[in-house]
């Protein structure tokens, strides 16, 4: 197939994709609640590497709650901007575990996870230049095709910026899906924590990018330690990022919106009483005042990309994970 009918057949299909309404990040220590009260939950999103290994627990969970809710699965391995080779195997797992529970889509990062065989298990920034993107768009293409659907690439939390970076991240991504037919996955945390530790505008980010091509939202907690954000997962999402979620609904014209949370998880309830705050940033004006105003420093540690989440299969010799998950 080639890359023009690629980016036609794709391109169409992203357009396709539902609006799948609020929905939450599913974790290990919801299952239970999940499957014994049937919650009002429009969709769940998975983390992908926590069951496309897995023959046991997680996996069986997993089926069910796919019978009762749509399900969208959100990668952080796929390392698409990695000189290292595709990694087939995983692709391959990837795919058997989309045919068995049928998401409404796949997703990733636009980023690289390691380097010569070794997973840093981190979601690394790009050099954006005209080099990586022509790399980054063959990969793609290569991926798209193996997977036979469109995929997702969502804007990573950054806490530097490369010297040789040549383009503006909002302009790189807007390339990508022109010359891909991937779709984009605005998480507006990131946006706000990656334009904060850089010194740039999330409103004039979210602005240029094509909004015809975001099909999902997503929104998540931070911590802020005074001179730069850390994306933490495991707070409320604050108020300028709400704002910057208006604005993104109102552009979009309204697609499918996520709750991330990984670390310090409260019940289900509350999670689910965070998510639906998205309602009420569905009308109104944006306010760059509120954007405008100083937040104040969180005192508490804050570790990035928190992974604890994530199986043994995937984590290897990380400690803590819970024991539950390997049954």
């Amino acid at each position: 197939m080639s890359a023009d009918k690629n980016n036609f057949t794709y391109t169409a299909e992203v357009h396709g994709l539902p609006d799948l309404g609020l929905g939450l990040g599913l974790r290990h220590v919801h299952f239970d609640y999940i499957l014994s009260n049937t919650p009002e939950v429009q969709w769940f999103e998975i983390i992908s590497e926590n069951f496309m290994f897995s023959k046991g627990k997680p996996r069986h969970m997993l089926r069910q709650i796919a019978e009762k809710y749509p399900v969208v699965m959100h990668g952080v391995s796929l390392s698409v901007g990695s000189m290292d080779p595709l990694d087939y195997e995983y692709l391959s797992a990837l795919k058997t575990l989309a045919e068995e529970i049928r998401p409404a889509w796949i997703s990733d990062h636009l980023c690289w996870t390691g380097v010569l065989g070794t997973n840093t298990h981190d979601l690394l920034p790009l050099p954006l230049t005209e080099e990586t993107l022509k790399h980054t768009v063959s990969r793609i293409n290569d991926v798209q095709a193996f997977l036979g659907r469109p995929v997702l690439l969502e804007n990573p939390s950054t806490y530097l910026a490369f010297n040789s970076s040549t383009i503006p991240e909002e302009e790189f991504l807007t390339a990508l899906t022109a010359q891909t037919g991937c779709g984009l996955l605005l998480d507006v945390n990131n946006c706000f924590v990656t334009c904060f530790n850089n010194g740039l505008d999330p409103e004039k980010y979210i602005r240029a990018l094509p909004h015809d091509k975001i099909k999902q939202i997503h929104l998540a907690g931070h911590q802020h330690c005074g001179t730069h954000i850390i994306d933490t997962h495991d707070h409320p999402v604050v108020e300028p990022v709400w704002e910057l979620y208006r604005l993104a609904w109102q552009l979009t014209g309204g697609v499918s919106t996520l709750l991330e949370w990984d670390s310090n998880i409260p019940p289900f309830e509350q999670c689910v009483d965070e998510l639906y705050k998205a309602k009420k940033f569905w009308q109104g004006a944006f306010s760059r005042e509120i954007l405008d105003r100083q937040l104040k420093p969180q005192p508490a540690e804050a570790l990035s990309t928190p992974i604890d989440f994530i199986l043994p299969e995937v984590m290897h010799d990380v400690i803590n994970v819970d024991p539950d998950l390997t049954q």
